[in-house]
């Protein structure tokens, strides 16, 4: 099948991701952050300057973030227009179909402006706004975020499509200018995502190698199931969308100039470490062996690790649980060095 004769991914009839109106903090925290789902936030941030800036055109807001621009290095993606703003693998995926570009905030915006540079995929990612542009957050408040340890990063870029993936944190992620389609599916349609690599991302995160827009169901007929479980939402400038961590999510943005703010949280301790470096590890010692041993291997994880049996140290006196116990510091650190001395006994 050519690739020019594959179907966009039919999202007619997909769910639309449920809507709450007038979001404060009471109905966050009861309401959204609660229940292990998506919801969008209509005009959470409508009132922001930047906001502001974009409803009366793309060059007031260029003007608006120029300005606030401290002249940092920033890295974009830069990508040739037969790409069409899908920054993903090449074809034998032995590289990435864009470059990498040391310049300023300035200087994108600049490019973004500039209809002689309108064919070409322009796109930086998560950049801190601290960093930046370190007036932004005192100008552009969200109090529900940083309330809860989130700090705001900033993505700029003209019309893009991110492939669908997961963030290990929590997440609100807040249109300022452009419009965006996010498509998210739930965790457990991973095995009907055909992912890709987790060790060579393009951006971070491990992606589905599916195509939204060219999706070939001969080489990933289970990706019609996973379509059965599709949600989608539109976004505006103004509102916001709240995405659980592990929760699978594509970004269409269409416009010459689309900004969006998102902030991370997740409620690990930070010396936890991410559950990615365990996936390594088991990786390393579990998924090579015969199926009957992975099955012991996953009674013992579905029992200490996730629980399915209650606490599987509750008939051992708190004194004596050890690494077994109430995570703590101390705990983690014990941990730590377990794991530290059994990788180094391995050698090179």
């Amino acid at each position: 099948m050519a690739d020019v004769d594959l179907p966009a991914a039919d999202l007619t009839d997909a769910a639309p991701v449920r809507c709450i109106e007038h979001v404060d903090p009471s109905t966050f925290e009861h309401d959204v952050e609660s229940r292990y789902e998506p919801a969008v936030l209509r005009q959470l941030v409508g009132d922001w300057p930047a906001v502001r800036a974009a409803r009366e055109s793309a060059s007031v807001l260029a003007k608006y973030l120029t300005h606030q621009d401290n002249g940092t290095s920033i890295r974009a993606f830069l990508g040739e227009p037969g790409i069409a703003g899908r920054f993903f693998y090449r074809p034998e995926m032995d590289g990435f179909n864009f470059s990498v570009a040391e310049t300023q905030l300035s200087n994108l915006l600049s490019a973004l402006l500039d209809p002689a540079q309108a064919d070409r995929s322009i796109y930086m990612g998560s950049t801190s706004t601290a960093k930046v542009l370190p007036r932004f957050a005192s100008e552009n408040p969200l109090r529900l975020a940083t309330d809860r340890g989130g700090e705001p990063r900033i993505w700029v870029g003209n019309s893009s499509r991110v492939a669908p993936h997961y963030d290990e944190s929590d997440n609100i992620a807040c249109v300022v200018s452009g419009r965006r389609r996010f498509i998210l599916f739930p965790p457990e349609q991973l095995p009907n995502l055909y992912v890709g690599p987790i060790d060579k991302t393009v951006a971070g995160q491990p992606t589905s190698m599916v195509d939204l827009e060219k999706v070939d169901f001969e080489r990933f007929p289970k990706f019609r199931e996973a379509l059965k479980h599709v949600l989608v939402a539109d976004l505006e400038p103004g509102d916001a969308i709240y995405i659980p961590a592990m929760w699978w999510h594509a970004v269409q943005a269409d416009g010459q100039l689309n900004v969006l703010l998102n902030y991370w949280w997740n409620d690990a301790p930070p010396d936890a470490g991410s559950p990615m470096h365990a996936l390594g590890h088991a990786l390393l010692t579990i998924s090579h062996l015969p199926e009957d041993r992975r099955q012991a291997w996953r009674n013992l994880f579905n029992h200490y690790v996730f629980r399915d049996n209650g606490d599987p140290a509750a008939h051992i006196p708190v004194s004596a649980r050890g690494i077994l116990g109430r995570t703590s510091s101390e705990v983690r650190r014990t941990l730590r060095w377990y794991l530290i001395r059994a990788l180094q006994s391995l050698g090179d």
